[in-house]
C-alpha cells in the first residue's frame, strides 16, 4: 500500500462537518474545479503571487501543479503541506502549512483558500484551527505564523480571531505597485490559552519523522 511508504495519505483532521486531508488526484480534480470557478472577487488582491488572476483553466492547473511539486520536493527538513478542506464531503478549499528546519525551529507558516461560494461562512476560522492543531498539539511547534495584505480585511480578521498578533509588515511589488502585508505570529503558549474546538487528528504517528518532528 502507498502508506507504507508515504503515510501522508492517510492523515486527516475533522472538526465537525469539516475534514481536513493530503489530496488524493482525485480530490485534486474537485479542489481545481473550485479554484475554476473563482477564489476572489474580480479587482481583488489576495496573494502576492498572482495566480488568483490567471485565466480558470489556468488557475485550475496552478492548484493541481502546486500540490504535486511540492509532494515531489518534501523533505523532513523543508516541507509544504497541502491539505484539501471537504465540508460534508464537498472539496471547498485548501489549508497550507509549511516549515523549514522544522526540527530545530519549531516554526511553520500558514495559508489558505476558498472558492468564492464558500466564503464568508466561517469556514476559514475553523480550517485554520484544525492546522493550528496539527502544528501545536500534534507536531510540537512553538509559534506559527501568516500574513496578508493591510486591505485584506477578511483574512486578517481570520488570523486575529484564532489568536495571532501583529508582528511587523512587509512591503512588496506585485504588478508593479508596491503592496503591504501585515506579518502575523502565533505562540503555542497563547494559542494554548485560548478557546479552540475539538479536532480529531488520525494517522499521524507514522508522519512524524516525514515532518522532522
Amino acid at each position: 500500500m502507498l502508506a507504507d511508504y508515504w503515510p501522508l495519505v492517510d492523515l486527516r483532521l475533522r472538526v465537525g462537518a469539516m475534514e481536513l486531508r493530503p489530496p488524493s488526484d482525485a480530490d485534486l480534480a474537485g479542489l481545481a474545479a473550485v479554484a475554476f470557478e473563482g477564489v476572489q472577487k474580480p479587482g481583488a488582491r489576495t496573494f502576492l503571487t498572482p495566480w488568483t488572476d490567471l485565466p480558470p483553466l489556468e488557475r485550475a492547473r496552478h492548484v493541481v501543479k502546486g500540490v504535486w511539486m511540492d509532494r515531489g520536493d518534501w523533505t523532513p527538513d523543508d516541507w509544504a503541506l497541502h491539505l484539501g478542506v471537504f465540508v460534508d464531503g464537498v472539496p471547498v478549499g485548501l489549508q497550507g502549512m509549511a516549515a523549514a528546519s522544522f526540527g530545530r525551529l519549531r516554526e511553520v507558516r500558514t495559508w489558505s483558500w476558498l472558492g468564492l461560494p464558500h466564503q464568508g461562512r466561517g469556514f476559514g476560522t475553523t480550517m485554520r484551527q484544525a492546522v493550528l492543531h496539527l502544528a501545536f498539539a500534534g507536531l510540537s511547534a512553538e509559534c506559527a505564523t501568516t500574513g496578508s495584505f493591510v486591505d485584506n480585511a477578511a483574512a486578517l480578521g481570520v488570523s486575529r480571531k484564532v489568536g495571532y498578533e501583529d508582528d511587523g509588515i512587509t512591503r512588496d511589488l506585485l504588478h508593479d505597485e508596491v503592496v503591504v502585508s501585515q506579518r502575523l505570529r502565533l505562540t503555542l503558549s497563547r494559542w494554548a490559552a485560548l478557546p479552540r474546538p475539538a479536532v480529531s487528528v488520525t494517522g499521524l504517528e507514522p508522519c512524524l519523522a516525514l515532518f522532522g518532528a
